[in-house]
């Protein structure tokens, strides 16, 4: 029987892309199912192809960066089903604009949801957790969270961000039996390039060929699924890209050199 079974699991982002492919691949393992992103139709939409009874599926329309409102989801999720097991975090949004370009408010904005929107959910949902004596926090970061690449400063910074907060929760909570998953994508087919913030704030509007060439979301969310019931503390999930992550540790000269060749887009 998969450890999953009859948890209450929450996924954000939900709507689309990664938390999508998660909500339909966790559906086979009978689980109490909460699903957030901003749009409710389309969160209905992926409810109904769980197939999971509607009494196990809990849609629940929520703004990351609406932080005050947080601790009211936490508590309604809390009435619905009593606990919360696991909370999937994929609510994110990109960039493709320069450092020169990019606008400061781009940046805020890309930290609200990105970084600071995570926070406060962890945050709000920790306290519960702690008196559980379990939970499990599965943060999706990026292999631009290990490194800097062109035209992706804000998103860059906001996921660096995530490694150092969990890590630090990690440390702390590990002996309350709280455990934290980071996961690295590479490029995966969703549609994150297309709502890209770009230099004048307005979404991008294009598939970058590498995230249309990219793995497929719901082979994705199977291992990533394998590993958050293995535990495993850091996940890079991808293909060749995902090299570059050792590159940065092992060989940091040569992969520098690499990206300053690379086109940004």
């Amino acid at each position: 029987m998969s450890k999953f079974f009859q948890s209450v699991i929450w996924i954000t982002g939900a709507s689309s892309g990664i938390g999508e492919a998660l909500a339909l691949e966790l559906a086979h393992h009978q689980i109490k199912l909460v699903l957030s992103a901003r749009r409710q139709d389309e969160l209905e939409r992926v409810a109904l192809q769980t197939g999971l009874p509607k009494s196990d599926v809990m849609v629940l329309p929520m703004d990351m960066t609406d932080v005050d409102s947080l601790p009211n989801h936490v508590e309604a999720v809390r009435q619905r089903f009593g606990r919360i097991d696991y909370v999937f975090q994929n609510a994110g949004i990109t960039q493709r604009s320069t450092v020169v370009d990019t606008r400061y408010s781009d940046y805020q904005r890309l930290m609200n949801v990105n970084f600071f929107g995570v926070v406060a959910l962890t945050k709000a949902v920790l306290p519960f957790m702690l008196a559980q004596k379990s939970g499990h926090f599965v943060v999706t970061s990026s292999v631009a969270g290990k490194i800097g690449t062109k035209q992706r400063s804000g998103y860059c910074a906001s996921k660096h961000a995530l490694h150092g907060f969990f890590d630090a929760l990690r440390a702390e909570t590990y002996d309350d039996q709280i455990r934290v998953t980071i996961i690295c994508p590479g490029y995966i087919r969703t549609p994150l390039s297309l709502h890209a913030i770009s230099a004048n704030g307005q979404s991008h509007g294009k598939m970058d060929d590498n995230q249309a060439k990219g793995m497929a979301p719901d082979k994705f969310a199977r291992q990533l699924l394998k590993a958050v019931l293995q535990e495993k503390e850091e996940v890079y999930i991808g293909g060749t890209e995902t090299y570059g992550i050792y590159l940065k540790r092992f060989l940091p000269g040569l992969l520098s050199r690499i990206l300053r060749k690379r086109q940004g887009v």
